[in-house]
């Protein structure tokens, strides 16, 4: 079948020491520390076998390409893939996708309803392979795993006909189909909801989510800031404000919720968040941006003065790079950063599912549908196009 492949050397840099977890030559967990010279093309590859009684093999549907996607395969100066994370290459791409259950292993159950998954079932999965039994997963951490795997990084993706998975990551999309009908729009949303639910993890999870009256302020109009923006205006924001240069993607914004919209590289991003506030700032910031250094002394200098005190700001977006952080402004103001990866676990996946068959539309953020040939192109075009939101597989 054919898929698509990225392939990259193995070059750690000078000051890269292999870890523990890391894998000479084939796995590391820092990817952009180790990798070079990316390269994405379209081969053919064999068709995945059921070995596993708990397995299941899926035939995509729709697939859609992430952030993650493009800096794996997008390069540095010194030809270094930006992507910061778990790698093991060569790999086939694509973890945000929908499909149908093409085989199902003997024990491979449907969390749905407690019985087998039915073939011709629509379903979506995670992309991280938790193993369930080390300590952070026993502690209820899965999304930061000791032995995981992550589909499409290190382990076959869905840019592919079909794709394989263990059972206990695979949720059904029969909720969103009640909605829908078995169409392209099932599909389409079934990919959205590992995106979205990283989005959720993010600002409900991690960021503890928020009171209904409460402010809140996304910053980065990418998929995860507006699945944020979506889930948040159904969570009660009273004013959720996005900033975000791309004027197209501002729109969608408005589409998905957004009260006010800012364009950080013409207005005044303190100014702004102080005046749509009535100078209370927000109660959740959440950096989804991927260039933390570049937006953190506004953020800073909005948490220092807005009379509000008790903000959390939430960095969602991958980033290897360093910030400097004024300790005063979050000891004064009572505020607070935390850090989210992922989207297992907490009952996210599920929650994610029932919010798009309540009517929450994550497709308006798609931009374009290809074919699977045209994958590697658009990839490389999603590196500086930022009229384009989503790029989705369609295999319909």
């Amino acid at each position: 079948m054919k898929a698509v492949v990225l392939k990259a050397k193995w070059d750690p840099r000078n000051s890269f020491v292999i870890g523990p977890k890391d894998i000479e030559g084939k796995l590391t967990w820092l990817g952009s520390k180790v990798w070079r010279y990316p390269e994405v093309k379209v081969e053919e590859v064999p068709e995945p076998k059921i070995e596993k009684p708990t397995e299941v093999i899926i035939e995509v549907k729709a697939t859609g390409i992430c952030g993650s996607d493009v800096h794996m395969a997008q390069a540095d100066e010194d030809g270094y893939i930006l992507y910061p994370g778990l790698t093991g290459f060569p790999v086939v791409l694509g973890h945000e996708f929908s499909g149908v259950i093409a085989e199902a292993g003997p024990e491979a159950i449907n969390k749905r309803n407690n019985g087998k998954f039915e073939i011709g079932e629509p379903v979506t999965a995670e992309e991280m392979f938790w193993c369930g039994h080390c300590r952070h997963c026993a502690d209820g951490y899965p999304n930061h795993c000791e032995n995981l795997n992550e589909l499409g990084f290190n382990v076959n993706g869905a840019f592919a006909k079909y794709v394989k998975i263990d059972a206990k990551y695979v949720w059904s999309l029969k909720e969103i189909e009640e909605k829908y009908g078995r169409n392209e729009k099932l599909f389409l949303l079934g990919s959205l909801v590992e995106p979205s639910s990283v989005a959720y993890n993010a600002v409900i999870e991690r960021g503890g989510g928020i009171r209904p009256g409460d402010f809140v302020v996304i910053m980065g109009g990418g998929p995860i800031g507006l699945a944020a923006v979506a889930i948040l205006k159904r969570a009660g924001g009273a004013k959720v404000i996005l900033s975000e240069p791309s004027e197209t993607r501002r729109k969608i914004g408005e589409e998905l919720g957004a009260d006010y919209t800012i364009d950080p590289t013409k207005e005044d991003f303190t100014e702004k968040v102080l005046e749509y506030t009535n100078g209370w700032g927000a109660n959740l910031y959440l950096e989804a941006t991927g260039v933390p250094h570049v937006i953190w002394p506004k953020l800073e200098e909005t948490i220092w003065n807005a009379r509000g005190i008790n903000a959390t700001v939430v960095i969602v977006a991958r980033a290897d790079v360093k910030v400097p952080i004024t300790p005063e402004v979050f000891q004064v103001k009572r505020a607070k950063i935390v850090g989210a990866q992922g989207h297992s676990g907490h009952g996210t996946f599920p929650r994610v599912i029932n919010l798009m068959a309540s009517g929450m539309d994550m497709t308006k953020i798609i931009s374009k549908k290809v074919r699977l040939e045209e994958i590697p192109e658009y990839i490389k075009r999603l590196q500086t196009d930022k009229s384009l939101v989503k790029v989705t597989w369609l295999n319909m």
